[in-house]
């Protein structure tokens, strides 16, 4: 078993109404946006990727095109909630030099929220085809509400994070997090290696 350091990490509307024949301004309860999520269903990642796992059938898979992208980058971006999970994956070439860089890496990109985020909730847990993951629930105004990372300690190290283009508040947002924080835990609890020495999945 692989070892590290776990990292500790609607905007109110107002309305004026008459009351009699002057004017005050009446405060109203928060307005949260209607948002209709569809049910879940998942589909199988291509297999020309180094690793495999279940992801939602309302979701497009893209080449990451950013100018930082590598081999096997992925974004699985959601047309219907303008959400997008960026999935980067790293070799760890049977190098603990490398893990321990990649795990770095991991939490430096976690923590530079933390001047956004009023709290960091971290999660480590073993998924259903045992591997251990460490998940990060970023409260706030964040543009990135989940950040996680997997990896066997070997061969493997995969990355993801959540992100909304959307300026909605996370308030009005929340049914919508949770939505894509069930996808992920899914994508998680399937993911399988591909390749693995030559042996296929283990």
């Amino acid at each position: 078993m692989w070892r590290y350091k776990v990292f500790i990490i609607l905007f109110p509307v107002f309305l004026a109404g008459l009351t009699g024949c002057k004017k005050s301004l009446m405060p109203k309860p928060k307005g949260f946006n209607r948002i209709v999520l569809p049910d879940h269903q998942y589909t199988q990642l291509p297999d020309s990727l180094p690793y495999q796992f279940e992801y939602s059938g309302h979701a497009k898979i893209h080449a990451d095109s950013s100018w930082i992208a590598e081999r096997y980058w992925i974004d699985i971006y959601y047309p219907e909630l303008d959400a997008t999970i960026q999935v980067s994956y790293k070799p760890v070439k049977e190098q603990q030099a490398l893990l321990e860089q990649y795990l770095g890496t991991a939490y430096q990109l976690t923590s530079k929220h933390q001047v956004k985020a009023y709290a960091i909730d971290q999660q480590i847990f073993e998924t259903k085809s045992g591997k251990t993951a460490v998940m990060a629930r970023l409260k706030g105004e964040v543009p990135s509400q989940y950040q996680f990372f997997t990896t066997d300690s070997t061969h493997h190290f995969l990355r993801g994070a959540l992100y909304f283009k959307t300026a909605t508040q996370n308030d009005s947002l929340a049914p919508v997090i949770d939505y894509m924080r069930q996808d992920i835990l899914h994508m998680l609890n399937t993911l399988q290696w591909n390749g693995e020495n030559g042996s296929g999945m283990n």
